[in-house]
C-alpha cells in the first residue's frame, strides 16, 4: 500500500480509497466526474467491478490522478471486466445467436430503409431502440430477423438474441433474461449478481462501449424490455411485440402493414416458385385476398402448396372461398393461423375476450364503441377501454380520425368462431336484439333532424341522450357512419315482429333519404317499411311506404318497372283508404317510371291528374307535393319538344314558393324554390335563351350546395356546365369535370352526360384551333 491506497485488488475499494485521500464525498466526486451519485455507488461497493474505459478516465481527471496511478486505476478497472466468450464477435453456436434469415423473405423495403438510416445517422453516444409492434401474422419477427441479418456488418461487436416468450402463460422475467445476455457476454455463472437491478447495472456497463446489435423477440410489456435496454453507446436493440408498447420512451417505431396484393403474390411466387404462379394469375391473385394479404396467411398457404407440388393453387382458392373452412385450410404442419390468434385471444381479460368476440357480429366494414358496448353488455367506457386494448395487443385496428375500429378478415372470422363456441344462442339473441333497438332508437331521433317536422324529436327520444347528435351535421355523420349497423337493425326488427318500429325508423327516414339518394340501400328499407304496413294492416300507411319504395326504385336504382308496380300498388291503396295526398304522390312516381319506360303520352297524363288531385288538397304536404308534381310536368314537356309550356309550368311552381307554404320553414322552400329555378334554367336553356338560363341555374346550385344536397347539386352543376359552354365560357371545362367525378363517385347515369359534355367541348376546341 502507498499513501494508504491499494495498489493492486479491488476496483471499488482503490476508488474509494483514492476519493477519501482527496477529501470528496460521493456526490462531489459524481459532480466533478460526470458520474451518477448510483453508479459510484455501485463502483465503490463492488457491484461494478470493471467500468469502461472512459468511466475510468473521467474519474482520474477528477481526482487529480496522473501517470502511474492513472494508469493503476485503469488496470484494476481491466481485471474486473469480463473477458468476451465467443458471442462479444459475431455470435456462434451455443449463444444467442440471431436464428436463420428467410430467404424467401418478400417486401418490407420501405421499412427497411428507415431502418437503415436510422442507424447511419444516430448518435453514437445513443444507443438506438426500435419497436416493431403489430397484429399477429404481420411478419413481425421475420422483419426483425431480416433486418437484424442486414445490419449485421453495422455491429461487429455482436449480434444477439432473445426469445423473451411474451406469448407464454409465464413470459420470461428480466432476471432471467439479463443472465442470459450476461452469460452469452463472458460473465461467469458465479459472477453474475443475483438482484435484477445489479444485473441490469453490469449489463450496461458492459454494453455501454460496445457496437452491438440486440434483438428481443415477442415481448410482453414494457416493464419486461426495459431493463434489458443499453443506457449508452453506439448499440441498436430491435424489439418485436404484438402490443404497442407505447410506455417505452424515446424510440423509434416500425409499423409493418400488410402486403399489398403484388406483395402477397410475389411472397407466393418465391415460396412455390414462379411457374407454377404465372401458370395461375388469377389463382394466386385470389388467393392473396382470401389471405387477407396478412404475410403468415400467405406463407402457410405457400408452404402448403410446396408440400404439394402437383395440385392445382384453383384447388385451395375453392377451399378457402367458403368463409367457415378458411381458418382449417390455412394450416401446414405447426404453422397455423388459428393458433397465432388464439395465443393473443388467451392473454385477455374476459371483457376484452367479449369484446373481440361479439364485435364479430357487428354489421359492416367498422364498428363504434357503442356498438361493440351493446353487443358485449358493457358499457360505454367499459368497451373504449376494451377496444383501445384490443387495438394495443393488435387485434383490432382503429380509425385515423372517427372513433371507430376495424378486424383483418382472418380475425373477424376467428372471433366469429369464439362466439359460436363460448356463447350460448340465447344470450346472443339478446344482444342481437338490444342492439337492434338502440341503433333504431338513435337512428329515428337522427333521422328526424331534416324531417321539416323534426321538431317532433326530443333528446328524451334517444337511448343516450347525453351523447345523442345535437344538429343536422352531427346527426348525418353518425348516420352515415353506422349506416351497415342500423340498416342491419331493421332488418332484424322486421324479421323478429318489430314492425312499428321498422315503420317509425324508414318514416323518419323520408327527408334523410332525399338528401341521399345514391344510396341503393334505400329500395331495402322502403321495401321492409311496406311490408310491415300490410302486416299491420294499415293502409294509409301501406300506401306512403309504397311510395317511398317507387320513389327508391325511380331515383336509387332505375328500375322503372318495379317503380311502376309500386307505385300502382300505392295508388290502389290510398284510393281505398281515401288519402288524396298519397293519391297525387303515387300519380307522380308512377309517371317518372312510365316516363323511363318510353310511355311519354301516358306519364303526361299521370302528371296532370295528378296536378289536378293535389291541387284540390289544403294541406301543406300537399302543396309541397303540388311542385313536384308541376317540375315533373314541366320536365317532361321540355324533353318532348314544348320547352316554352315547360316554362310556364316551372314558372307556376316558382310563384307558388315565393308565396310560401304554411307550416314548412324558409329551408325547405329554398329547396323546392331551387329545383323550379333549375328547371326554368333547362327551358330558357332549351330555347336557347342561354344568358337568361345561367343566373337561374347558379342559384339552384348554391342553394344545393347550402343544403349538403350532393346528388342534386352535382346534376344542376352539369347543367350550368352545359349552359356555360354554350356561351363560351372559360369556366364551363371545369365545372363539367367537377360535375362528372362527383356523378361518377356517386354512381349517377348522369356522369356518361357529363362525360359527352366534355367530349363535345373538347371537339369545338379541337375544331376551332
Amino acid at each position: 500500500m502507498r499513501d494508504g491506497t491499494p495498489s493492486t485488488g479491488d476496483f471499488g475499494q482503490r476508488v474509494r480509497a483514492l476519493r477519501v485521500r482527496a477529501g470528496l464525498s460521493q456526490e462531489a466526486l459524481s459532480h466533478a466526474a460526470g458520474v451518477s451519485v448510483r453508479a459510484l455507488a455501485d463502483m465503490e461497493r463492488g457491484r461494478t467491478r470493471g467500468p469502461q474505459r472512459r468511466t475510468v478516465r473521467a474519474l482520474a481527471e477528477a481526482l487529480g490522478l496522473k501517470g502511474d496511478e492513472a494508469a493503476g486505476l485503469e488496470k484494476s478497472a481491466a481485471l474486473g471486466r469480463p473477458r468476451p466468450g465467443p458471442a462479444a464477435g459475431p455470435a456462434g453456436p451455443g449463444t444467442l445467436a440471431l436464428p436463420r434469415d428467410i430467404q424467401d423473405f418478400t417486401a418490407r423495403g420501405p421499412a427497411l430503409a428507415r431502418l437503415l438510416d436510422l442507424v447511419r445517422d444516430a448518435d453514437p453516444d445513443r444507443p438506438v431502440v426500435t419497436v416493431v409492434a403489430g397484429q399477429p401474422g404481420l411478419g413481425k419477427t421475420a422483419f426483425a430477423v431480416h433486418a437484424a441479418h442486414r445490419l449485421a456488418p453495422h455491429f461487429p461487436d455482436g449480434q444477439f438474441a432473445l426469445d423473451l416468450h411474451g406469448m407464454d402463460p409465464e413470459p420470461t422475467t428480466p432476471r432471467d433474461a439479463l443472465a442470459r445476455l450476461l452469460g452469452a457476454m463472458g460473465v461467469a455463472d458465479a459472477a453474475i449478481p443475483a438482484g435484477t437491478d445489479d444485473r441490469a447495472g453490469l449489463w450496461r456497463s458492459l454494453a455501454g462501449g460496445r457496437r452491438m446489435l440486440l434483438l428481443l423477440d415477442n415481448a410482453a410489456d414494457e416493464s419486461r424490455v426495459a431493463p434489458l435496454l443499453p443506457g449508452t453507446g453506439p448499440s441498436l436493440t430491435i424489439v418485436t411485440s404484438r402490443h404497442a408498447l407505447a410506455g417505452l420512451e424515446s424510440v423509434h417505431r416500425t409499423d409493418l402493414a400488410l402486403l399489398r396484393r403484388e406483395e402477397a403474390v410475389e411472397m407466393l411466387a418465391r415460396i412455390i416458385g414462379p411457374d407454377r404462379v404465372r401458370a395461375e394469375a388469377q389463382a394466386a391473385r385470389d388467393l392473396a385476398d382470401l389471405c387477407g394479404h396478412l404475410p403468415l396467411a400467405v406463407r402457410i398457404a405457400g408452404q402448403r402448396l410446396l408440400s404439394r407440388p402437383h395440385e392445382h393453387l384453383g384447388k385451395l382458392v375453392a377451399r378457402l372461398a367458403a368463409e367457415g373452412r378458411r381458418l382449417d385450410g390455412l394450416q401446414a404442419g405447426s404453422l397455423r393461423v388459428r393458433a397465432a390468434f388464439a395465443l393473443s385471444y388467451r392473454q385477455l381479460p374476459p371483457p376484452s375476450q367479449s369484446v373481440l368476440r361479439r364485435a364479430a357480429l357487428a354489421a359492416g366494414a367498422d364498428f363504434s364503441p357503442r356498438t361493440a358496448a351493446l353487443l358485449a353488455g358493457l358499457s360505454y367506457d367499459e368497451a373504449v377501454a376494451c377496444a383501445e386494448e384490443l387495438t394495443d395487443a393488435g387485434l383490432l385496428q382503429s380509425d385515423a380520425v372517427a372513433e371507430r375500429y376495424r378486424f383483418h378478415d382472418l380475425l373477424r372470422l376467428y372471433a366469429a368462431e369464439r362466439v359460436e363456441a363460448e356463447d350460448e344462442p340465447g344470450a346472443l339473441d339478446a344482444a342481437l336484439d338490444r342492439t337492434a333497438s338502440w341503433m333504431l332508437r338513435r337512428a329515428t331521433v337522427a333521422a328526424l333532424h331534416f324531417d321539416v317536422d323534426h321538431e317532433r324529436a326530443t333528446p328524451s327520444d334517444d337511448p343516450d341522450p347525453d351523447r345523442a347528435p345535437t344538429g343536422r351535421e352531427e346527426a348525418r355523420v353518425w348516420l352515415e357512419a353506422e349506416r351497415a349497423q342500423w340498416l342491419a337493425a331493421l332488418r332484424r326488427a322486421h324479421e323478429t315482429g318489430g314492425y312499428r318500429q321498422v315503420l317509425d325508423t324508414a318514416e323518419a327516414m323520408h327527408w334523410f333519404s332525399d338528401l341521399n339518394q345514391h344510396w341503393e340501400q334505400w329500395v331495402e328499407v322502403f321495401r321492409r317499411s311496406a311490408d310491415s304496413a300490410r302486416l299491420l294492416g294499415s293502409r294509409r300507411e301501406e300506401a306512403v311506404h309504397l311510395n317511398y319504395l317507387a320513389w327508391a326504385y325511380n331515383h336509387c336504382v332505375h328500375d322503372p318497372q318495379a317503380a311502376l308496380t309500386s307505385a300502382d300498388a300505392a295508388l290502389a291503396a290510398a284510393r281505398e283508404c281515401g288519402e288524396g295526398l298519397q293519391e297525387g304522390w303515387a300519380l307522380g312516381y308512377g309517371a317518372g317510371a312510365l316516363h323511363r319506360l318510353g310511355r311519354t303520352e301516358e306519364a303526361q297524363e299521370r302528371l296532370r291528374e295528378g296536378a289536378r288531385c293535389l291541387a284540390s288538397q289544403k294541406s301543406p304536404q300537399s302543396r309541397l307535393a303540388e311542385l313536384s308534381i308541376l317540375n315533373r310536368l314541366g320536365t317532361l314537356l321540355r324533353e318532348t319538344g314544348r320547352a316554352a309550356e315547360a316554362l310556364d309550368i316551372h314558372r307556376r311552381g316558382e310563384r307558388i314558393c315565393r308565396a310560401g307554404v304554411p307550416g314548412r320553414t324558409d329551408q325547405v322552400i329554398t329547396v323546392y324554390l331551387a329545383v323550379a329555378r333549375q328547371q326554368i334554367g333547362n327551358d330558357l336553356a332549351a330555347l336557347e335563351r342561354w344568358h337568361e338560363a345561367e343566373a337561374p341555374l347558379r342559384q339552384a346550385l348554391a342553394a344545393f350546395d347550402t343544403a349538403q344536397m350532393a346528388a342534386w347539386a352535382e346534376q344542376a352543376r352539369l347543367d350550368l356546365g352545359q349552359v356555360l359552354a354554350a356561351l363560351g365560357r372559360p369556366e364551363a371545362r371545369e365545372t363539367l369535370r367537377t360535375a362528372h367525378d362527383a356523378l361518377a363517385a356517386l354512381r349517377s347515369p348522369l356522369q356518361v352526360e357529363a362525360a359527352a359534355a366534355l367530349a363535345a367541348l373538347d371537339g369545338t376546341a379541337a375544331g376551332t384551333g
